[in-house]
């Protein structure tokens, strides 16, 4: 009987419940896409656009879910064995990335509201709440493989998405490239996990970063070559050069709405992979990472603001494309203060987050802006937009203010702000190499951003008669795609006002 009694006891030991709260955000917008998938086999053709109402709806209440959660104390999926190692952690690093891919994913739902009519309406919306569920999971998981399933989770709906316009041979191009590089990622950063996982013994991150430090001898090639090869994986999903040769072929040949979510939702879950193995599970080999992606980030931000320069303005989708290689240029800036934890402490995560959600806001705002354009001006080049002022003259100061804020100039105060603590970042950690290159690489940017800018407020072109039928299918603005733009403006506006919320956000402990 104590012998039976004994093995009750250590069963029940292995039951634990789960904290339905703070999984809550990536469960519900996984259930709403399901929802929204069985709801369009019973939904007539002229009610589809209910079913992008439904999502974003979803995708509002998977928001909301994060407010009871502001605390970041919250943990589930753990160990029995007294290790306190956990599979989810709704820390405050957790919460504020959450924050930023739902906010992201519901902007993008806007802007698709109104842009899907020839699109499968059901599975569009399910792919985007899918992709957004995976996103939503990633910066919670503390263990590689639930890091790994949520970003295939987050990345296989997208290259749906990207080729989703049938028949388009540009859009079909841009998910086979696109995938075949996420492909390519994923089987390298596998190969890392599988070596990690072969010398350490374990799958939890934080076991993981014990373990690294008393690696044995015969072992430390191995779990080096794990390391890179992990991080070579997430290189490639954050864009960093020169794993950046699927972004503008893929941006371009994306609908625009995807495109938009791609650049900020897709970056955000990159990086916040790279953060977690980075800091929490290979702080041991810092001296390996460290001058890695300080290297990486410095030929990024060149690569990608060196071309943006090249970009033609009568060259068609040229302003996307602009916009493509400058999210690479950006993806360098957000690898600097990454590079810097190497070199003092995890406080730098911070600076990278702060820059993070200045980006997401004003990107999103400036592809909602050439959502509108491409309405009349379905070419969307550079040059389209010269005079944008004379004819919608809110979306141009919109517009302007966007370009600035990623500029980095007045009145785009949060994005002076925001650089400014990247700048600092690699002061502080004694990397003044890279504050030299990324000051060269701002100046660099300052010529396009500053260009795009101008045009606005030039002299309008009289546009080619063959587009004068659809500029006048592009005179009606959906609500949605009105409201992305004004949420935009009203929080890079917010943000401007009060500078000081970057700056003492990004001296946040996360962790």
């Amino acid at each position: 009987m104590t012998v039976a009694a004994g093995s009750a006891t250590g069963a029940a030991s292995l039951v634990q419940s789960v904290d339905w709260l703070a999984i809550a955000p990536p469960v519900i917008a996984a259930s709403v896409a399901l929802l929204v998938l069985v709801a369009d086999l019973f939904v007539s053709e002229r009610r589809k656009p209910l079913l992008g109402y439904g999502a974003v709806a979803g995708l509002v209440a998977a928001f909301a879910m994060l407010v009871p959660l502001r605390a970041g104390d919250r943990s589930t999926f753990c160990l029995t064995d007294g290790t306190q190692a956990c599979s989810y952690t709704a820390d405050h690093f957790a919460v504020v990335i959450q924050a930023l891919v739902l906010g992201g994913a519901l902007l993008t739902a806007l802007l698709s509201i109104g842009e899907t009519r020839k699109l499968p309406a059901g599975e569009f919306w399910f792919l985007l709440l899918s992709s957004a569920a995976g996103a939503a999971l990633l910066p919670a998981a503390r263990d590689l493989a639930t890091l790994v399933v949520a970003l295939e989770v987050a990345s296989l709906p997208a290259f749906a998405l990207v080729g989703i316009k049938r028949g388009d041979r540009r859009s079909s191009e841009a998910a086979l490239k696109f995938f075949l590089s996420s492909v390519v990622a994923t089987a390298v950063m596998l190969l890392g996990v599988s070596f990690v996982y072969a010398t350490t013994g374990t799958m939890h991150l934080t076991e993981i970063a014990a373990r690294l430090d008393d690696v044995p001898g015969r072992f430390s090639t191995l779990a080096e070559a794990g390391v890179i090869l992990t991080l070579v994986g997430f290189a490639f999903k954050t864009a960093a050069a020169p794993f950046h040769f699927w972004v503008p072929d893929t941006y371009v040949g994306a609908p625009l709405p995807i495109a938009a979510y791609l650049s900020v939702v897709g970056k955000a879950v990159g990086f916040s992979g790279l953060v977690l193995v980075t800091v929490i599970a290979f702080p041991s080999y810092a001296d390996v990472w460290g001058p890695a992606l300080a290297v990486l980030a410095a030929l990024t931000m060149t690569v990608g603001n060196v071309a943006a320069l090249r970009q033609t303005a009568t060259r068609a989708r040229s302003a996307v494309r602009l916009l493509a290689w400058s999210s690479v240029g950006q993806a360098g800036y957000l690898l600097v203060p990454i590079a810097a934890a190497a070199y003092s402490s995890d406080t730098q995560i911070g600076s990278t987050v702060a820059y993070a959600l200045m980006y997401a806001v004003v990107n999103l705002g400036a592809f909602a802006v050439a959502a509108l354009v491409a309405r009349s001006r379905p070419g969307n080049r550079l040059s389209d937009y010269r005079g944008l002022y004379a004819t919608r003259p809110l979306a141009a100061l919109a517009m302007g203010f966007f370009l600035l804020c990623l500029a980095g100039l007045p009145p785009g105060i949060i994005g002076l702000f925001a650089k400014v603590t990247v700048f600092s970042s690699a002061v502080d950690a004694g990397l003044g190499w890279l504050a030299v290159v990324m000051a060269v690489n701002v100046v660099i940017a300052l010529y396009y951003y500053l260009r795009w800018t101008a045009a606005l407020f030039s002299t309008p072109e009289p546009a080619p008669a063959s587009e004068d039928s659809s500029r006048a299918l592009g005179l009606q603005v959906p609500a949605p795609l009105t409201l992305a733009i004004v949420l935009t403006a009203v929080a890079g506006i917010t943000l401007s006002g009060a500078p000081q919320l970057i700056l003492r956000f990004a001296t946040l402990s996360l962790f």
